[in-house]
């Protein structure tokens, strides 16, 4: 007889999971079935989710069943345009000894240099175009660092280096768009680091501001008692 085939591991979560659980757990409290401490607990599991499955248990006792299909899955997830035309589009951003950056609508050439020293440049590609369906872009920081903002649909590779610093890549599905365009990060830090995570800036630092906010809350509660 044939061996059975290994069962597949869970799917692990992505970031756009996580926001999606957050915000059905803050549904669900808005609609008292969870008292804010029961909320503080939850999205702090949340944020920490390694798999779907994980997530889906966070809410599987607030989600009404006629609202089973809103249960953390991908949001529906846009595929970052790819234009020939139009000029090569950005090659370089330098940030020395002080700040630099690229955000809302903007374009990016195949092979993108951005350098750090002492400073720092930061990448939004939420509302960038691609000028090939594989780009490149280097990351070199010295004493120095940089913030990458990339669409939760978009497929990256990530190859990092650093050197009395530290790179924090956060990214989920690395592939979460087969057969979709690709950006290829190689990351050089020296004395400082580059951050890359998925999503706006904006729902990053809501999400944040939300976690501290819970986070003075429970203790307010706690010295109370």
């Amino acid at each position: 007889m044939p061996d059975a085939p290994e069962p597949r591991p869970p799917l692990r979560a992505s970031d756009a999971d996580r926001e999606r659980t957050a915000e059905l757990l803050r549904e669900a409290a808005g609609e008292g079935r969870l008292d804010v401490d029961e909320l503080d607990e939850r999205l702090t599991a949340a944020y920490a989710g390694r798999t779907r499955s994980e997530l889906e248990r966070l809410v599987a006792d607030v989600v009404a069943d006629d609202d089973a299909h809103q249960r953390p899955v991908a949001t529906p997830r846009g595929r970052m345009p790819v234009r020939r035309e139009g000029g090569p589009g950005t090659r370089n951003v330098v940030a020395v000894m002080g700040g630099s950056g690229r955000n809302g609508h903007w374009r990016l050439a195949e092979h993108v240099l951005v350098a750090n020293v002492m400073g720092g440049a930061d990448l939004d590609l939420n509302e960038a175009e691609l000028s090939a369906p594989e780009t490149r872009i280097t990351v070199f920081s010295l004493m120095g660092g940089s913030e990458l903002w990339l669409p939760d649909g978009l497929n990256v590779e990530v190859e990092d280096f650093a050197l009395m610093g530290g790179n924090d890549v956060k990214l989920g599905e690395r592939r979460p768009d087969p057969g979709g365009p690709v950006v290829r990060l190689r990351l050089v830090s020296i004395m400082g680091g580059t951050d890359v995570k998925r999503g706006t800036r904006r729902a990053w630092r809501e999400a944040r501001d939300e976690r501290k906010r819970l986070t003075r809350e429970a203790r307010a509660r706690r010295r109370l008692h």
